[in-house]
């Protein structure tokens, strides 16, 4: 490895695209309980978490503060490692400039050494196939600035579409109003959602009911995705799996050598989305 990669719980990664990434914990409260979720996908118990969500319990998430960069970092760049990590969107969370804090004070005590904070405009799977890409150039020998620029170009590329089952999650975070969220309740509307240029996230179309926002789900991948072997497609769910692999056998028919990822929503952004949440995450022309 020529540099140290670094993404966060958020990423949204199984255990086997974990290679070469090392994940820091995200902090949050279920009824004013304390939790740490240490990124570890493969052993959350998704239906638990949103069973939580679907009889009331309450969940508040919190950024990750500059100390904990600062205190996962330095003991790397003491070996004489860089670093890059692979944060959250901005637009959604003040973590990223948590980590540039902490990248430029480590920069100034390590003068030799470089840090590199990349805004994936992107969570859950958006975040984490940016960080299997950083490991992945780690990995053939990269030099750390190189790889750095060769990411935040890559950022654009990585289309994050995805609906949610209920829109009163979305209304507690404040991405629809609480009349849109009682007549989309009654229409039986759902929003197709992604994350913009800017980090910030958009509905881009609604649709009424959840097959047609499957259906829309995979439109958007016809649309933008990239032609390649074997592209890697991620798809996250809140507790339906049934809807994610429908949306699987879907995208099948556009690219039938796709290689897809299924797994559960972590419970960091699964907050914010609630149960029914339903994500397909590609490399595309453009958002």
């Amino acid at each position: 490895m020529s540099f140290a990669v670094f993404a966060d719980g958020s990423a949204n990664l199984p255990k086997k695209m974990l290679d070469g990434i090392s994940l820091l914990p995200c902090e949050y409260t279920v009824d004013g309980q304390p939790q740490t979720y240490l990124g570890d996908i493969d052993n959350f118990d998704a239906h638990a978490f949103y069973e939580g969500l679907r009889s009331g319990k309450l969940v508040q998430t919190s950024l990750l503060n500059t100390h904990l960069f600062l205190s996962h970092f330095t003991p790397i760049l003491k070996q004489g490692l860089d670093i890059i990590y692979i944060s959250m969107s901005s637009g959604i969370s003040g973590t990223y400039q948590a980590a540039v804090s902490a990248a430029r004070e480590l920069m100034e005590e390590f003068g030799q050494r470089f840090v590199h904070i990349v805004d994936s405009h992107g969570c859950g799977f958006g975040n984490g196939l940016l960080a299997t890409m950083a490991a992945a150039l780690s990995r053939k020998g990269t030099d750390v600035r190189e790889a750095a620029a060769a990411l935040d170009a890559e950022v654009p590329h990585i289309c994050q579409y995805f609906t949610v089952d209920d829109l009163n999650y979305l209304k507690k975070t404040g991405r629809v109003s609480g009349v849109t969220a009682r007549i989309g309740t009654v229409l039986n509307i759902k929003p197709i959602l992604f994350g913009d240029s800017t980090g910030h996230i958009v509905s881009c179309n609604k649709v009424r009911g959840r097959k047609r926002s499957i259906d829309a789900l995979v439109q958007k991948y016809r649309e933008k995705h990239i032609e390649a072997p074997a592209p890697q497609v991620c798809i996250s769910h809140g507790d339906c799996r049934s809807d994610a692999e429908e949306l699987a056998g879907l995208v099948k028919e556009v690219t039938p050598d796709a290689a897809i990822t299924i797994c559960e929503h972590e419970p960091f952004s699964g907050a914010h989305v609630g149960p029914g949440m339903l994500g397909l995450f590609f490399r595309g022309h453009e958002r």
